[in-house]
């Protein structure tokens, strides 16, 4: 059978704790804590450069609740939810470069439900779509 390296730290143990991983350069590449191998709790990933790429909970060494996302810069490129089974759930929003809200909808189990808005780059609505479930509604 298979060990999976990653749930283990140098000595064989499971990791426990709090973790902080680095990239070859010695840059922090992201802050969490694990309990018996797991990821669990709140997680840091960042970029080279030092900037948040990401953060959000982890719950059983799943992607759980509430992420964001970033863009090198800084700006907010992203922000959703999973469920306990690792799919988008909730409300979802991208923005583009400048800032500017992309498009906003909701998800469940993975799957895109409901009225889904799109924006053009300055912000103004352009598009509005029905979703049953990812299929498209006229």
């Amino acid at each position: 059978m298979k060990m999976d390296k990653s749930k283990y730290d140098a000595d064989g143990n499971l990791k426990n704790g709090k973790k902080t991983d680095h990239y070859k350069g010695g840059e922090v590449c992201s802050v969490g804590m694990y309990v018996d191998g797991e990821k669990e709790g709140l997680w840091k990933f960042y970029f080279k450069n030092g900037k948040l790429q990401s953060t959000g909970k982890y719950k059983l060494d799943k992607l759980a609740g509430s992420w964001k996302w970033y863009r090198e810069n800084g700006e907010l490129m992203q922000t959703g939810s999973f469920d306990s089974e690792e799919k988008k759930s909730g409300k979802w929003k991208r923005y583009y470069p400048n800032g500017t809200l992309m498009d906003e909808g909701e998800f469940t189990a993975g799957k895109k439900i409901g009225e889904w808005k799109q924006y053009d780059k300055l912000g103004e609505l352009k598009k509005k779509s029905h979703y049953k479930g990812s299929r498209r509604q006229s």
